[in-house]
């Protein structure tokens, strides 16, 4: 790089990364937890320092330039490859000190597969294990599972750096407000729902995966009446219950969901595709606890022959 030649800093680049992915500066700057006047003239100066305008601002916030978009693409992929490198570290020192870092998404992984935790505690006792709950995917799988060294989550989408060992398949219900005109039916249709007004998401977060609570697996393509945005669970709760929108979710969240927010109701929906609960890590984790669990997991569904089962 030759002399005058502009230094981007990893500050200016989770700056715009996060502009870029919330389209507003306010909504950024609560994300960032910086003042948004300070979160203006960072942007400012980053254009500056290129000598190109890489946000068109609008009344409802911004959106990208061309050259915006090219800068994003380079800016986020530089970000990840930085976080990948501390999280490998990270994983290393875990892995020599005989830890393991076990994500979820909802329920914790002693609610959600307790005999798997059960076993693998008890063959493993001197493994210190810890927990994250995982924030709704911004980016790839690979990408959500990078804090952790294994996680347990329902319908994780395929990445090839992502190996997914599945525990069970579970049906799907809609959540639906008590008020919702749905809410007195006792089992509904995927047909019977497809043109309702589904309960929309971030557009940063993963968009197949996000897709796939709104039936689009069924449609064949994104729903057309979508209200709200929501970015985590609370959000969606919050529209769903307002009524004016419904959702799909596994059949064994729908207590939890209903518990959590009282007025939401869960409906069965038999015939729509099952949700799975998986093991998901990434493939080339150094940590042996990872392999641990999933031999646990494994072993288990060897020794569930069908003669146990139906005696069950």
């Amino acid at each position: 790089m030759g002399p005058g030649s502009p230094v981007t800093s990893l500050r200016q680049l989770h700056y715009f990364v996060a502009v870029a992915e919330e389209g507003q500066l306010t909504r950024a700057a609560s994300r960032l937890h910086i003042a948004q006047p300070a979160l203006s003239q960072a942007i400012a100066q980053l254009e500056s320092q290129f000598g190109v305008e890489l946000l068109a601002r609008h009344a409802r916030g911004v959106s990208l330039t061309p050259a915006g978009e090219a800068f994003f693409a380079k800016a986020r992929d530089a970000l990840a490859a930085v976080a990948d490198a501390d999280l490998a570290a990270q994983s290393h020192s875990r892995a020599d000190s005989g830890r393991v870092e076990w994500g979820f998404s909802g329920l914790p992984p002693m609610v959600r597969a307790p005999e798997l935790f059960a076993t693998f505690t008890a063959a493993n006792p001197q493994a210190r294990v810890s927990f994250r709950d995982l924030s709704w995917p911004r980016g790839t799988t690979a990408a959500w599972l990078q804090p952790v060294d294994i996680a347990l989550l329902f319908s994780p989408t395929p990445h090839p750096d992502v190996e997914v060992y599945v525990l069970r398949a579970e049906s799907r219900v809609v959540l639906a407000a008590s008020t919702h005109a749905l809410a007195g039916r006792t089992e509904l249709t995927v047909e019977e729902i497809l043109d309702e007004t589904f309960c929309g998401t971030h557009s940063a977060l993963e968009p197949v995966r996000a897709g796939f609570w709104r039936l689009d697996d069924h449609r064949g393509g994104p729903c057309h009446a979508i209200v709200g945005e929501a970015a985590n669970p609370q959000e969606m709760l919050a529209v769903i219950a307002s009524g004016c929108a419904i959702t799909t979710a596994p059949a064994s969240a729908g207590p939890t969901f209903g518990s959590a927010v009282p007025g939401i109701t869960a409906i069965p929906l038999p015939d729509a595709t099952p949700t799975v609960l998986a093991l998901v890590w990434h493939k080339h984790n150094p940590n042996p606890l990872v392999d641990d669990i999933v031999a646990t997991a494994r072993s288990l569904a060897a020794s569930a022959s069908p003669t146990s089962a139906s005696a069950t």
